[in-house]
């Protein structure tokens, strides 16, 4: 399991400290961007969800969990999207986050994804309250996909 973590800037060591707490089995990667981490953990979604949620954080800010890594083209995101999107029974919404490159552009994505689940699979879009979300997380070369339930993407308040 792949998770996208969100911090502070200047916060990533705390950030790492309190995942490798919180989860125990994980190795966490920086990335080009400040603020932006990459967690790699044997749990399942489920599992990694769940300890987190539970976890007292003062760094970790977001928690986007990731079902694939493909590299960042178009091509690339729509396949992975579209094999990824079988799982979806409900409404859904694609919500992308362009880091870092400039071939892609994020309403695009989200609106052409969009298109291709719907036109694929004929499901229903629900911007405002979706039971699935399709997330888009492109970091320069590299773009994560995954399909998330409602609640799988974890916010917390940090406290400075």
């Amino acid at each position: 399991m792949i998770l996208l973590v969100t911090c502070p800037q200047g916060r990533e060591g705390d950030a790492i400290l309190e995942l490798e707490w919180a989860l125990e089995k994980v190795k966490v990667h920086g990335t080009d961007w400040r603020g932006v981490l990459l967690a790699e953990t044997p749990l399942s979604k489920e599992e990694a969800l769940q300890r987190l949620k539970g976890f007292e954080t003062q760094a970790v800010q977001r928690v986007v969990p990731l079902d694939v890594i493909v590299r960042a083209s178009f091509d690339e995101i729509a396949n992975a999207v579209l094999e990824l999107a079988e799982k979806i029974k409900g409404s859904f919404a694609v919500r992308a986050k362009v880091r870092g490159n400039k071939k892609l552009s994020q309403r695009e994505l989200e609106v052409k994804l969009g298109s291709l689940i719907v036109e694929r699979y004929n499901l229903p879009v629900n911007l405002s309250d979706p039971d699935y979300t399709v997330v888009v997380e492109v970091l320069g070369k590299k773009a994560g996909v995954g399909v998330l339930r409602r609640g799988e993407i974890l916010k917390f308040e940090v406290k400075d």
